[in-house]
């Protein structure tokens, strides 16, 4: 059992009660009646981790990219708090089984677009509807901060210019935002300014989306000085030239798809692939997401990014973590679920290899609040389909 905490037990077992885990321990030391459960299963020679959890997803608003029906991930408007992804979310959606099937069992559904793009919720991927869904309504705000060009020239010198107007306007909104809230005497309700309180009350997490060092410093040093009291740094290219900074002012990092080119010329050619490891060895709260073309179906190998964290520094136990308790804990659901702990949500899969490896996994069963979940989807049922028909053996 890898429990998402850096912790690895042999010959494991587990109890479950109404979808609780009441034990955790090994099975050559722990004692319990298995009279008191209604089922045992077997699962020796495999492999117990916790459900993955995706942050900054669109999965549950997009559906097929070239339709534009399907989408459900940008508003009209530039600076839209009030907006939620909350009621967009679709269940119904056929990119969830795919997804779920690799073990991904929670996601944050994320608005994009805009400056600030709206609130973010955390999602179980089983339910009959959002609501069934829903984990967690309204875990925090998400703003694009705007970034300055690489390379300053003539030309680049206007949209500096621009970049500028646009964090006066973002200063300048969330002052307003707080003064509405203090005052006493509100003659109507401004639903934008609402949407802000949960930023200076510490309710809400302020998600900053932006990659740059120089983007990073300003905003981390703007916000909390507008008494914005929980940010979070999303994206985060160039985040290991701000260590000092985001340990200041305990600020976690979302890291975007580390299987990528690095950003510049000079990089080392696996400066993505190191860069988790860089930011957990220095002492800052690290996930994985992602982000990036063809990300809400992609995030079914999310646990391969993992993988390539493990290989390049992080080792397996700590990369794990980077897609189990540390989304949890930069969302706020770490006493619920995120490891396999005595008292959390059953929140688990099952696979007889290494699941953060491409060739070795293989998922044999998962679980959702203690019920087992199909692990049936569109691929396999035209597998099978395909199969059947040129008289293969079906897998």
């Amino acid at each position: 059992m890898h429990t998402g905490n850096e912790k690895v037990i042999e010959n494991a077992v587990m109890g479950i009660r109404d979808g609780k885990i009441e034990f955790v321990g090994s099975g050559t030391t722990i004692k319990y009646d298995k009279r008191l459960y209604a089922e045992q299963i077997d699962f020796t020679g495999q492999h117990i981790y916790p459900g993955f959890i995706a942050l900054n997803s669109s999965i549950g608003l997009r559906e097929i990219d070239a339709v534009r029906a399907t989408l459900d991930v940008n508003e009209v408007g530039y600076i839209n708090p009030h907006i939620r992804s909350m009621p967009a979310f679709n269940t119904d959606s056929r990119i969830i089984p795919t997804v779920r099937s690799n073990g991904v069992l929670m996601v944050q559904a994320t608005p994009a677009g805009g400056i600030i793009s709206g609130s973010s919720s955390l999602f179980r991927l089983n339910g009959w509807n959002w609501e069934d869904a829903l984990l967690q309504a309204d875990d925090g705000l998400h703003m694009n901060w705007p970034e300055y060009p690489l390379v300053k020239s003539g030309k680049d010198s206007s949209k500096t210019d621009y970049i500028l107007k646009k964090q006066i306007e973002i200063i300048d909104f969330i002052k307003e935002s707080r003064a509405y809230g203090l005052a006493s005497d509100k003659k109507a309700v401004n639903l934008r300014f609402e949407a802000m309180q949960g930023l200076f009350n510490g309710t809400q997490r302020l998600f900053v989306h932006c990659q740059m060092a120089r983007s990073i410093t300003d905003a981390v040093l703007m916000l909390q000085e507008l008494g914005i009291k929980k940010l979070a740094i999303v994206g985060g290219a160039e985040a290991d030239q701000t260590i000092k900074l985001l340990k200041k002012f305990d600020v976690p990092v979302v890291l975007s798809r580390i299987h990528r080119l690095p950003d510049y010329d000079d990089d080392a050619v696996d400066k993505p692939f190191r860069l988790p490891f860089i930011l957990c060895d220095s002492g800052i709260t690290v996930a994985l997401s992602y982000d990036g073309d063809m990300e809400a179906m992609g995030t079914r190998n999310l646990a391969f990014t993992a993988g390539t964290a493990a290989a390049y520094g992080c080792g397996k136990e700590l990369a794990l973590k980077l897609i189990t308790l540390n989304p949890a804990k930069i969302v706020g659901i770490q006493n619920s679920t995120g490891s396999i702990e005595a008292g959390k949500n059953a929140d688990f899969i099952i696979s007889r290899g290494d699941v953060l490896d491409p060739i070795a996994a293989d998922i044999t069963k998962l679980f959702i609040g203690g019920q087992e979940i199909p692990l049936t989807n569109h691929q396999s049922d035209l597998n099978r389909k395909y199969r059947e028909k040129y008289g293969l053996p079906v897998r």
